[in-house]
């Protein structure tokens, strides 16, 4: 009798989707969903999405990251949907050069050490408790994207990549950049609606 052969089955991968801008009517939530459709006619993978603007909690870290504090029921959510992420997508505009600020107040309160990081005793040294998952960012700008990264540096998103996402283990694939949003046209943005549903197909079918 001939030998039973078994195909392995390709695991499914999950997507998170973190959109950073509080504004759900946003250009923002377009690309989210632009991502989405990308991903979900290309690939063996599931889809979730963390919608910052409409969670209830309270953004400010007012002890610090003493004991003591207390987690919100959709901060605990959160961090459940981000332990169970394989690839982690961060949409989001720069104001002022940086993330909006219930954005960068959610990574304060939800990337908190014993879930993120864990410092080590008598060292300087620390445990990158996300390891083992990739990301990758989709931001929005009003200056052109030469501009930005040239001559302005990319700002914040370089934080964004080695002081935040590096330092609890996530390693980032790529930026994406969507700009100058401010005087673009539709069809401006038809292009770059296109372009992240292209990125959400390729991702879908690399993980």
């Amino acid at each position: 009798m001939a030998p039973l052969c078994y195909q392995k089955q390709r695991v499914m991968k999950k997507i998170l989707i973190i959109n950073g801008h509080p504004n759900a009517s946003s250009f923002n939530h377009g690309l989210q969903r632009a991502f989405e459709e990308g991903a979900r006619a290309s690939g063996n993978i599931q889809l979730d999405a963390i919608d910052v603007g409409s969670l209830q909690f309270n953004p400010n870290l007012s002890k610090g990251y003493s004991s003591g504090v207390v987690m919100e029921p959709d901060l605990l959510a959160a961090q459940q949907k981000i332990r169970e992420a394989d690839h982690i997508v961060w949409i989001y505009p720069q104001w002022w050069g940086m993330m909006p600020a219930i954005l960068k107040g959610f990574i304060d309160r939800v990337f908190v050490p014993g879930f993120a990081f864990k410092y080590r005793p008598g060292s300087n040294l620390w445990d990158k408790l996300l390891k083992g998952k990739t990301t990758e960012i989709i931001c929005t700008i009003d200056y052109p994207v030469w501009y930005f990264k040239y001559f302005l540096g990319e700002g914040g998103i370089k934080v964004m990549r080695k002081m935040i996402l590096d330092f609890c283990g996530l390693k980032t694939l790529g930026t994406t950049y969507i700009g100058p949003v401010r005087p673009s046209t539709d069809a401006d943005r038809r292009q770059w609606l296109d372009r992240v549903q292209r990125l959400g197909s390729k991702r879908a079918r690399s993980l």
